[in-house]
């Protein structure tokens, strides 16, 4: 009986694993409806057509979570020009985000997940116990919503550009095929 209970337990663990895989270059991108630091709601659907740069970072207003949003605004005229929309993703809530956004000028949505349900789509959550926060991770999506490059080792010092060489890159791939 013991054993039944261990395989079963087993298998759970390994399903429950699978369900919360972090989806794989060239998959469909998972939806979200998430509010801004504006209180605007956003979802993924609205940016179908367009490259997308969804960038999760643990937590507001701190040294490198500041860097990386500064230099993505600092981007933010060259991202426009190539028709690519910036989303910025935290477990912070709307008015952690309203202060962070206004401190630093930052010209691009800033998504509160709260709840975590975007961070568990894309399979970024992280902490221990009750502390949560979203590694820092990045997707491209495409204009056909399926993720065109994903980056799980992200340096908040040089990240904005690395993603903008990457989507000139794959902007180009997309024309040539």
């Amino acid at each position: 009986m013991r054993t039944l209970v261990t395989a079963i337990a087993f298998v759970a663990a390994l399903l429950s694993a699978a369900a919360i895989a972090k989806p794989a270059v060239g998959e469909m991108a998972p939806d979200f409806r998430l509010q801004d630091q504006n209180e605007k709601w956003h979802s993924l659907a609205d940016y179908r057509g367009q490259w997308v740069v969804l960038y999760f970072y643990p937590k507001d207003d701190t040294p490198g979570c500041t860097t990386e949003a500064c230099n993505f605004r600092d981007e933010i005229f060259r991202y426009r020009a190539k028709g690519a929309a910036v989303l910025g993703v935290s477990l912070d809530d709307v008015s952690s985000h309203r202060e962070f956004a206004e401190k630093h000028s930052l010209p691009f949505p800033l998504l509160a997940d709260a709840d975590h349900d975007a961070a568990k789509k894309y399979d970024v959550v992280k902490g221990m116990g009750p502390v949560k926060y979203a590694n820092r991770e990045t997707f491209i999506i495409s204009p056909d919503g399926s993720i065109a490059r994903h980056y799980e080792k992200v340096d908040p010092e040089r990240h904005a550009q690395e993603v903008l060489e990457d989507l000139d890159r794959l902007m180009g791939e997309a024309k040539a095929s």
